[in-house]
């Protein structure tokens, strides 16, 4: 797929995260907006998930473990037909499949029932174990935020990956820089990540979040490394695409209202 139908369906992607965060009056539209352009790429020239095998295991899958983005989840599962793009309306509503945090028994297409910070990137980390022992060849993807890697199981889960060489899984830290209390240099900074993950016997590697080329290369040569997990870590701007909402953390976890809504629809458009 070119990068023209790339940002295409990046745009569209983001379009909808705004609808389902203003719809549902709740919600978090910064990391779900920053980190469009990894999931597109990972979704549309990546990973081999269809919606004829979304209620499949016999596939790549992924993890989102910063799962307060799920309006970017839902967002690129109807994009790729796997649920109506209707559906999102329901977006936070009673007796949705689409809750707050994605739920595994609730719909297919999501790998992992997650929200709890840092617990998905443990779970992706079994995933790549099950894999192994089960002689697939499918691989396993992760996202977590930065700020998350706060969070001492990120260590632990790195850690083994490590340990087990898990060649067959890839995590990709969403780096915008910003978490609900502000800056994460200021809270408490997670950073550098290429030498701490290095030191865990990762692989790593150093991308713009929103240069398809440099995810497309990114993801390729994830594929051939052996012997070790390999890290992606993504430059990102939260609110990627809303003039208002770029890099400001106060729209981590909250919806615009009507005006700001229409606002925010526009510049998406126009961009």
């Amino acid at each position: 797929m070119d990068i023209a139908a790339l940002r295409k369906h990046a745009k569209n992607i983001r379009i909808n995260i705004i609808k389902e965060v203003s719809n549902a009056k709740s919600g978090h539209p910064g990391g779900s907006l920053g980190a469009a352009d990894i999931l597109t790429v990972l979704y549309f020239e990546v990973m081999d998930i269809t919606a004829e095998n979304a209620g499949s295991m016999d596939r790549d899958r992924f993890v989102l473990s910063k799962g307060h983005a799920s309006p970017l989840l839902y967002a690129i599962l109807a994009e790729k037909g796997i649920i109506p793009e209707s559906e999102l309306l329901t977006f936070r509503k009673l007796h949705t499949r689409l809750q707050g945090h994605p739920d595994m028994n609730e719909l297919d297409g999501i790998d992992m029932s997650t929200g709890s910070l840092g617990q998905g990137f443990s779970a992706a980390v079994g995933m790549a174990l099950a894999n192994r022992l089960d002689h697939s060849e499918h691989r396993i993807y992760c996202l977590a935020g930065d700020g998350e890697c706060e969070e001492g199981q990120i260590w632990e889960a790195a850690m083994a990956a490590g340990h087990y060489k898990l060649d067959n899984l890839c995590l990709i830290i969403d780096e915008n820089g910003l978490q609900i209390d502000g800056k994460t240099e200021d809270v408490i900074s997670p950073a550098p990540f290429e030498a701490k993950f290095e030191a865990f016997g990762w692989h790593t590697i150093s991308v713009d979040g929103h240069d398809y080329q440099q995810l497309k290369n990114a993801f390729d040569e994830a594929k051939t490394i052996k012997g070790r997990p390999t890290c992606i870590v993504a430059k990102t701007i939260k609110g990627k695409g809303v003039s208002y909402m770029e890099n400001v953390a106060d729209w981590h976890g909250k919806a615009p209202g009507a005006e700001l809504t229409e606002k925010a629809l526009r510049d998406l458009e126009e961009n």
